[in-house]
């Protein structure tokens, strides 16, 4: 018999965050993930997915996940440090250090498990972590794993960072001292100041620690958000993930050598979970094949980005500060972001509410993700359904 106990904490913690406009309903999709997605039977304009380029139903990817899955099978049989390790994961991993510009790179089964991994194997209850607000949640959860202590700073705000840097290596409490933030923030869509991170880290000796999930593929001609500011020589750990931009599964560190000798004997999703399938580990190889040999799909996805934030912007739009492809439309209230986003789906358009916990209360958002893979006429067509719905709504005038 189940727990009464439990039953009725279930029970009353759902009827409420239904009351609150705060419950995630999931659609299953009957499609691939592309700019166009079949729900329920019907089409819609797709501008949730991470699938920024497009490569998750690119041929020439899938054409290696089935070469790799006929040689190696579905999956790599164990974990790294046993004898789940093959070639192809070794290749995977070179071709990643050379796109991110760095001595080595290590390969854990998402993004959400490198920030597990790397933050608790440097960091320890001795140590202080400078850490963004806004950062992801997987960010927030490595470095609670720590048991370091977390030192929240305001959003890219370098003042507060800079006195809280000083503050805490002054106060000879701590052994180390790490500054972390996301390269581009997922809901806003603004790029972390990295030039200015950098400086303050030097003036201190922080050691820098960058997640690009959202920045690797879309900034630096792709190679990510260090990439951008010319810094690869000076941020200690960048993290990527290989689901958004790399249109496959998987995550990253890359760094010095040193580091990623070290994560592969203290990382413990590395040492205690099967490793990427053979297939996952080849179309990421040739998802940076097809960055490195062109920008076109990196220079699409930016031409839409634009447009599409030009057009809800002279709608009337509060896009925030966005300076990514990334573009929020606030609304504000969880109720009425939820309904928004309700009212777009019925008449066509895929663009799912973020409101709390995901982001503070009182600034839900619709979030708008456009990629490389959407045509004009498609983001016309989701502008068209913005302006009625937010007409409808009084959202705009």
């Amino acid at each position: 018999m189940s727990s009464k106990i439990l039953e009725k904490y279930l029970k009353e913690n759902l009827e409420d965050l239904k009351s609150k406009g705060l419950y995630n309903v999931i659609n299953p999709l009957q499609s691939a993930n592309g700019p166009i997605i079949k729900i329920d039977n019907k089409d819609f304009i797709n501008l949730s997915s991470n699938n920024y380029l497009g490569l998750a139903t690119n041929p020439r990817m899938i054409a290696a996940n089935i070469k790799a899955t006929e040689k190696y099978g579905v999956g790599a049989g164990a974990v790294r440090t046993i004898n789940g390790t093959l070639d192809v994961h070794v290749e995977l991993e070179n071709k990643l250090a050379e796109f991110k510009h760095t001595e080595a790179a290590i390969a854990f089964q998402s993004g959400f498990n490198c920030n597990m991994a790397a933050v608790s194997a440097i960091m320890d209850k001795n140590d202080a972590i400078l850490s963004d607000e806004l950062n992801h949640a997987s960010i927030i959860d490595g470095c609670r794993l720590s048991k370091a202590k977390i030192i929240r700073v305001n959003h890219s705000d370098m003042e507060d960072l800079r006195a809280k840097a000083k503050e805490a290596t002054e106060s000879g409490l701590y052994n180390k001292v790490m500054v972390i933030t996301d390269g581009v923030f997922s809901m806003d869509g603004d790029i972390a100041k990295l030039p200015e991170i950098v400086e303050i880290a030097e003036e201190f000796d922080l050691i820098t620690y960058v997640d690009d999930a959202h920045g690797s593929g879309v900034l630096g001609k792709g190679a990510g958000t260090v990439k951008h500011f010319g810094l690869s020589d000076k941020i200690d750990l960048q993290i990527g993930t290989l689901s958004k931009a790399i249109g496959v599964v998987g995550g990253y560190v890359a760094g010095k050598q040193d580091l990623i000798d070290w994560l592969k004997v203290r990382g413990r999703p590395f040492l205690f979970s099967t490793s990427l399938t053979p297939g996952a580990a080849a179309s990421c190889i040739e998802a940076i094949n097809i960055l490195t040999e062109s920008t076109e799909l990196h220079d699409k996805l930016w031409e839409n980005g634009n447009y599409l934030k030009k057009g809800l912007k002279e709608l009337g739009f509060n896009i925030g500060k966005s300076e990514t492809p990334i573009t929020p439309c606030i609304i504000g209230d969880e109720a009425k972001t939820q309904e928004f986003s309700k009212r777009l789906y019925e008449e066509g358009v895929y663009a799912k509410s973020i409101v709390f916990p995901t982001v503070p209360k009182g600034t839900g958002r619709v979030r708008n993700m456009p990629t490389a893979a959407h045509t004009k006429e498609m983001l016309d067509q989701a502008l068209a359904t913005y302006a009625k719905v937010g007409r409808e709504m009084g959202i705009i005038e």
